[in-house]
């Protein structure tokens, strides 16, 4: 819950519109500052202060405990111009609540944290979108101060998860941040990964202490730590259990549960034919922690078989991460018509993957220890190979593609080669016949089609056959990759296939560079367009009107024509 402090007429408006744009989140507050203020840290996980910042400083002195547990708190002033993370950047939120708070009320964000302030990932925050868990933060500062300053840095995992970047210089001496499940693991910074499932078996009334003392002594014994349990996992029979499900509730660990069925399918080293005889399966507890555990990722093996007590059994199992792979579409070019959804998730990858003029566009909105792969024209299945694999391997890769990634461009390839093992996400982007219907009017008001005329990967005569029953369909047509230097004929041979069923004054646009410098837009006639191709080339857009296409104030504009029932 956001709470929200103002005590102006003004103030009380902008914390309207925060209620207004975030509905379920925000609880306003009245009576005096302080009391507000008092009453919102108490209450609330994160805080808006509509206060000049010297008295948001005053007012929360008194109530400050300390940097891992004190709420999130974001400053906005009279005017609403800024609004200025004050308190609890990472670990409370504010940093992320100061951009939200910005965006919708027209303000500028102002975060001063140092990581944040070059662009690097925050370490106080690193992996927590996986579930890390960090041991112990008394060295936060420290090592923070020897990334920031550029001091040998090395990180090391016990299995390859998909991390942000990090910027990190190898060498002697090197500040080691670790991440681990391993109790015993000598680092300055260890992060918790949630890697392990814990199976459990037990009889009817079995005493959670007994079962809570089984888990405790097998993460002993197989030198592991609880923070890195991710999941308590049973057969459905005792999904109610009263042990299990207090087990589970004191460490806030989710109970998965699955059927005998499921769970008599896993092979086992312990098998038990009384387990069968009771419950229809030979294990619980090791097949339930290895079934949680691939549910999780894409495999897992047992780290410690099953521990017996006299009304319970446990069994550990470990995960093998899956990595992730995020298809992102950069728009046609301009910064402004890139997704903030798409900037997010250049700067959450590891590993940026694309063609090396899409890759120079975004090169300066990624963090730094971002690892870049870039090619030339041409290596579009390479590319895609290499981030597939990379991912699959348990990396976090994002493979970039102009306009939307899934339109001609590299989420086809990708997800060809993807399988199961690997997360996969598609970030949508502005295509280069939004960009360019944007800039001619509205062709598009009605049914369109999307051609490419490139034969490299589709044989001429398939791609004539489809374009002369669009044109004979009477659908506006967008032509990408009409006509290169030498692949002329085509485009020839295509304005002929149209020509057959338009008139030859149809309203035809084409726009080059779609909102990139050098931007050129053109609207002539089909008949113009035949007498003189060579103003389309490669980075065109052929928008051909139908034939209900018209030009109003210089405008082309296809009708939508809806027809209402009475």
């Amino acid at each position: 819950m956001i709470g929200v402090v103002a005590v102006t007429s003004a103030g009380r408006t902008m914390a309207r519109r925060l209620a207004e744009a975030w509905p379920g989140e925000v609880k306003l507050h009245s009576g005096p500052a302080a009391d507000q203020v008092r009453a919102a840290w108490d209450a609330c996980d994160t805080l808006v202060c509509f206060l000049a910042t010297g008295a948001t400083v005053r007012l929360l002195a008194p109530l400050l405990s300390g940097k891992h547990s004190d709420p999130g708190v974001v400053c906005v002033d009279e005017a609403g111009r800024h609004a200025i993370a004050m308190l609890g950047g990472h670990a409370g939120g504010a940093n992320a609540l100061a951009g939200r708070v910005a965006e919708a009320l027209g303000a500028r964000p102002v975060v001063s944290t140092a990581t944040d302030a070059t662009g690097g990932t925050p370490l106080d925050s690193f992996g927590a979108d996986l579930g890390f868990r960090l041991a112990d933060p008394a060295n936060l500062a420290r090592v923070g101060r020897a990334v920031l300053d550029g001091e040998p840095v090395r990180v090391v995992a016990d299995a390859t998860w998909p991390l942000p970047p990090l910027s990190t210089v190898d060498g002697e001496g090197a500040t080691v941040i670790a991440v681990s499940d391993r109790a015993a693991v000598a680092a300055d910074l260890v992060y918790r990964p949630p890697s392990l499932v814990v199976g459990v078996g037990a009889s009817r009334t079995a005493p959670a202490e007994q079962i809570e003392a089984l888990i405790e002594a097998g993460l002993a014994e197989a030198g592991l730590a609880a923070e890195s349990v991710r999941a308590l996992g049973t057969i459905d029979l005792k999904a109610g259990e009263p042990g299990i499900v207090e087990v589970a509730r004191r460490h806030g660990w989710p109970l998965v549960t699955f059927t005998a069925g499921e769970l008599s399918a896993v092979p086992v080293p312990n098998p038990s034919e009384v387990v069968r005889e009771a419950v229809g399966t030979p294990s619980v507890a090791e097949a339930a922690a290895l079934l949680g555990a691939r549910a999780a990722g894409r495999d897992a093996g047992l780290v410690l078989p099953k521990r017996a007590g006299t009304m319970a059994t446990v069994a550990l199992a470990r995960l093998v991460p899956r990595g992730r792979l995020v298809i992102v579409g950069l728009g046609p070019g301009a910064e402004d018509l890139r997704t903030p959804r798409a900037t997010e998730a250049l700067r959450r990858a590891a590993v940026v993957v694309g063609l090396d003029q899409y890759v120079e566009q975004i090169r300066h909105v990624l963090r730094p220890g971002t690892r870049v792969l870039s090619s030339g024209l041409g290596a579009e299945e390479e590319r895609a190979r290499t981030a597939v694999e990379l991912a699959t391997a348990g990396h976090s890769v994002a493979l970039i593609g102009s306009g939307d990634a899934g339109v001609y461009a590299m989420a086809s390839p990708a997800l060809q080669l993807a399988g199961a093992d690997v997360d996969i996400e598609a970030v949508p982007g502005v295509t280069a016949a939004l960009a360019a219907a944007a800039l001619l009017g509205a062709p598009l008001g009605h049914d369109h089609a999307y051609l490419s005329l490139s034969d490299l990967h589709t044989p001429w005569p398939v791609i004539a056959g489809r374009l002369d029953a669009c044109a004979g369909a009477d659908l506006v047509l967008c032509l990408y990759n009409p006509r290169s230097a030498r692949r002329t004929a085509q485009f020839d041979e295509a304005l002929g296939i149209i020509g057959k069923h338009r008139a030859p004054d149809t309203p035809v646009g084409v726009v080059r560079d779609a909102s990139r410098p050098g931007q050129r837009c053109l609207r002539v006639s089909l008949a113009e367009l035949a007498a003189d191709p060579s103003i389309v080339d490669m980075r065109s857009m052929v928008v051909v009107g139908s034939g209900r296409t018209t030009t109003i104030a210089g405008r082309m504009v296809t009708p939508r024509e809806y027809r209402w029932l009475s």
